[in-house]
Formats: structure tokens, sequence, C-alpha cells
């Protein structure tokens, strides 16, 4: 029996472009059903024209992550019309970046919040609920090495990361006793069109098909931590393990802000 056949499907929200794209499209690759999300039913279309060939599927879920009755409905969907749930990968989200110092509209914060932190709640929720009834599962939510600390540009985009991180870490005592697993993605500078606005260096850029395989393989693995390129991220680990008297002038020095 193929994976295709199983019973079971791969949700990927945020699959229209970048890493969600990139991993939506490895995952069939591989023989698997997977349901995409995103705002736009062309892209999502395309999407599934693109890996038709493929061994497994793609099918087109559109959502708007932000309308949490829109989340509740999408999810009922995928489990009463394409199949169960095993995996959520939960990637949807937008960086904008703000200069705190030269802007002063709270617009960009508060959408931030909206997308990257309450959106996941809202496809978060539902998901968990349905592998309840099942007692297994696996949930994954896409965060940045943003979050570890902060950095130029990312006042707005930072803390949400940072909140999903702390949201990964919160759920796992929950639904490990369960059998539902949780893992974290904390990926580096990935080449999509979020980081084509930086304006600073980004050491180690990863390819977009490069970083969906570094996932795909880590939630296989069933590591509660994905984070890639590691010389990179551990670095920046480390950097916040640092007195901020050293914190600060480093990575100002590192991304040659002020």
């Amino acid at each position: 029996m193929t994976k295709a056949q199983s019973g079971h499907c791969i949700w990927i929200t945020g699959a229209s472009s970048g890493i969600g794209k990139a991993v939506a499209h490895a995952y069939a690759a591989a023989g698997h059903i997977v349901a995409a999300s995103a705002r736009s039913r062309d892209a999502l279309d395309t999407l599934a024209e693109e890996a038709a060939h493929l061994p497994g599927k793609i099918v087109p879920v559109p959502l708007d992550v932000t309308d949490k009755n829109a989340a509740e409905a999408a999810v009922e969907r995928i489990e009463t019309t394409i199949a169960p749930i095993a995996t959520a990968i939960l990637n949807a989200g937008i960086y904008l970046p703000v200069d705190a110092a030269a802007e002063f509209d709270p617009a960009p914060y508060l959408r931030s919040m909206d997308v990257n932190y309450n959106g996941t709640v809202h496809c978060l929720l539902p998901a968990i609920r349905q592998m309840l009834t099942r007692q297994s599962g696996h949930v994954v939510i896409v965060s940045s090495v943003t979050g570890y600390g902060g950095l130029p540009t990312s006042a707005a985009y930072g803390p949400t990361k940072a909140a999903l991180i702390n949201l990964a870490q919160s759920i796992k005592f929950d639904l490990d006793p369960h059998g539902i697993k949780t893992s974290i993605v904390c990926p580096g500078f990935v080449d999509t069109p979020a980081t084509e606005t930086n304006a600073f260096p980004m050491p180690f850029l990863v390819p977009t098909d490069i970083a969906a395989q570094r996932i795909v393989d880590g939630i296989a693995a069933g590591k509660f931590e994905i984070t890639f390129p590691r010389r990179f991220t551990f670095a920046l680990k480390f950097l916040n393990m640092l007195p901020y008297r050293l914190y600060f002038p480093i990575v100002r020095r590192m991304t040659g802000w002020g």
C-alpha cells in the first residue's frame, strides 16, 4: 500500500510559497496526500498541478488563518473529505520589517501577531482536537531563529516567533501523554520571498529545497527542535547566553546595524 493510500494526510499551512510550498512538494514526492492551505486558491491550484506527476497528491484547502471559524471548518473538511490529519505543519506567517526608531504605526506589530501567533493557534487547536480522538498525531510549528533573541528590524516579527517557541514547549507537556508528538522548526535564513527585503547580511542562506528536506527529515526522526543550518543557529543560541553588555555590540557588528 502506498503512502497516498494509507488513509492519512499531511496538512500544511502557508503552502503557496517559500518553505511551505517546498515541504508540500517533498511530501507529495514521497507519496503522501498533502492538504495544502493558503489564502490564494489560484496559487494552491498551481501547486496541485505542479505535483500532478508525483506519487502522492496535493489537495488545495484555501484558508485565511486569521479567521478562527474558517480554520475550524478547514480541519473538519480535511478530516471528512480528504483524510485524517497525521501531521499538521503550521507554517503560515508574514515578515514585516520595522524600524522602531523611525516608524510609529502599531499595524505591523498587531498584524504580525494576528497571522503568526493567533493564526497558528486557530489551526492548532482544532487539529489537536482531532488527534486526541485517535491518541496519535504530530504537531509541527514553524518558528524562526529570530525567536531566540532580538535582532534588527524584527521588533514586529521576532516576538511572534518567540511566542511560538514557548507555545510548542508548553503544549509538549500536555500532548506527550496522549501519543501526540510536538516539533518546533527554527530555520536560519532561507531563500524565500520573505527574506528578499532584508537589508543586512544573511549568512549561510539555505535554498528552500534543502530547508524542506531538513524539516521532513527532522519530523520523520521525531525531533522536538528542528533547526538549521546548525553552525549559524547554534551561534545565535550561544549569543543569547551572553550578558547583554556583550550581546548587543556583537549583534550590531554582525548585522552592520547602528
